[in-house]
């Protein structure tokens, strides 16, 4: 990832606008550095807040010029669109119940969107913005950052490459401890975070929170789709009232069996996001908190590890690595892969060219759609007391 294809196509880096993740928001700060970690963009305006003060001071901390900081997102739509210098791109990083919104509302105005996830909070809105982005031809991209780690993205060239040979297991956990004390949340100035509110947060915490990551790490590896579920959810800290844990059995398309465990409230646990998949041939294994190792256990011969770079890395996973092997890239690099992908897609369309085929695996809407289908699958499953439930998509 040396050079910038998008300078190279457009003479410029792509102008970025940003709603949400101000004062106090992780995942904002993660959007922002992502985004200039391979200089193919430049954030020219935001609106960070939706408290105008809010708003205010946290753009202008962040460099903005007093122009391009606003206190109301769709205005900063309005406004961007029809100025000659205004933002190509738009970056949504708010609470889960305005994705929808922002979205289509960018997407009408020209933009091409970046979204974090999940896509949106109900299946309705989910098929809505999927529909959106194909009427409009623009890009969406989600980001599943996950997908963006070299050894993630060589696991899936290795599936592709037939080294494992046709699937038959698959088993995903994401497992942190976040949320295992049973004094937490703790509310702040009467109120309590906005992923504890269903409205904002959506109808399962756990589920969109960290099940959609573990559930877009298996498609994007296997390519394989899940085509039934069968499920519980709820919560295992006394006395909450969103949910904390998921369980699940899966059937996929190809007739392979998996096993998908989710939850925040496991004491000691940091961010354990882990997942094993066997075929006829070998099997793969990775895990997050590890993220430099791949093992590739093949049939009837010895395991190897697979590191970035090193020996056997395939172009898909190369792509993903900007320095030579033996040197630790992680969150904030995989992050910045979906980012500069999306980037180089970006460019393409805008000039009518076609952008690497290496550059077009984030995630895009579909993978939203596909996501939000799956809670809601997991969720009726659960309803009905682990009752096996379609949700193919296809």
């Amino acid at each position: 990832m040396m050079l910038n294809p998008v300078i190279s196509i457009l003479g410029h880096r792509l102008r970025l606008a940003v709603i949400g993740g101000g004062p106090g928001s992780f995942i904002g700060a993660m959007h922002r550095q992502a985004a200039r970690i391979d200089d193919r963009y430049e954030l020219i305006a935001g609106a960070l807040s939706s408290d105008p003060e809010r708003a205010k001071k946290a753009g202008l901390e962040i460099g903005l010029s007093p122009e391009r900081v606003y206190t109301d997102a769709l205005e900063m739509l309005e406004s961007e669109s029809a100025r000659e210098n205004g933002a190509e791109v738009v970056a949504i990083m708010t609470p889960n119940d305005s994705h929808y919104e922002y979205a289509v509302v960018a997407l009408a105005h020209g933009f091409d969107v970046i979204c974090d996830k999940p896509m949106t909070n109900t299946l309705e809105d989910a098929e809505k913005l999927h529909q959106k982005v194909r009427d409009t031809s623009l890009i969406f991209c989600l980001t599943h950052n996950y997908t963006g780690y070299p050894m993630v993205r060589q696991a899936k060239a290795m599936v592709l490459d037939g080294q494992i040979g046709t699937i038959r297991l698959v088993q995903v956990e994401y497992v942190q401890g976040g949320k295992a004390d049973e004094n937490s949340p703790r509310a702040l100035n009467g109120k309590l975070p906005w992923r504890y509110d269903p409205v904002k947060g959506g109808p399962s915490l756990v589920m969109g929170d960290i099940g959609t990551h573990a559930h877009h790490l298996v498609r994007f590896i296997t390519g394989l789709e899940v085509a039934e579920v069968a499920a519980e959810v709820g919560s295992i800290v006394p006395g909450r009232l969103v949910h904390d844990y998921a369980g699940a059995l899966l059937h996929f398309d190809n007739g392979a069996r998996g096993n998908f465990w989710v939850t925040q409230a496991a004491a000691g646990v940091e961010n354990c996001l882990r997942i094993r998949i066997s075929g006829t041939k070998g099997s793969l294994e990775w895990m997050q908190e590890f993220p430099q190792t791949l093992t590739f256990k093949p049939l009837h011969r010895p395991a190897e590890n697979r590191t970035p770079n090193g020996p056997g890395t395939l172009p898909l996973s190369a792509r993903a690595c900007r320095i030579v092997a033996g040197h630790p890239e992680g969150f904030h690099e995989g992050f910045a892969n979906i980012y500069s992908d999306a980037a180089e897609a970006i460019a393409a369309r805008r000039t009518g060219t076609k952008a690497d085929p290496l550059a077009l695996y984030f995630p895009n809407s579909l993978d939203g759609l596909l996501g939000v289908r799956f809670v809601h699958s997991v969720i009726q499953s659960s309803e009905a007391n682990g009752r096996w439930m379609q949700c193919d998509g296809k």
